[in-house]
């Protein structure tokens, strides 16, 4: 039972972070979630990466749009629309990408693109 304390834990802690800093400053994803699968639960880049994505299905940005529309800012919703259906075909070929390129080499190219974006 214990040895699961720490999963359980560090799955919190992972999610608590990645809501937190989505709803500050709208990011989440692959630019929280990743890093902090791999440190807080142990997961190889594939999987942390799969982990976000299925995290995404969920419908977790949902608090932060009832706060942002409680503060009288609008979102609209045909340009959402479009992002998700072109979102749906992006990820769709990425993952295929991801999944053909080894473990290293995954990794060093998510950190380049995380330097790349801090840039």
């Amino acid at each position: 039972m214990w040895d699961v304390f720490p999963g359980i834990f560090g799955g919190m802690l992972a999610g608590y972070a990645g809501g937190l800093l989505s709803g500050l400053f709208g990011v989440g994803g692959g630019f929280v979630m990743v890093p902090l699968l791999s440190l807080l639960l142990g997961l190889d880049q594939h999987r942390a990466q799969g982990t976000t994505l299925a995290i995404m299905m969920m419908p977790i940005g949902l608090p932060g749009i009832l706060h942002y529309k409680k503060q009288g800012i609008k979102w609209n919703l045909k340009i959402v629309g479009l992002i998700v259906a072109g979102f749906m075909c992006g990820v769709s070929v990425g993952s295929l990408i991801a999944n053909q390129i080894p473990q290293l080499l995954l990794r060093i190219g998510f950190t380049v693109f995380l330097i790349i974006m801090a840039v």
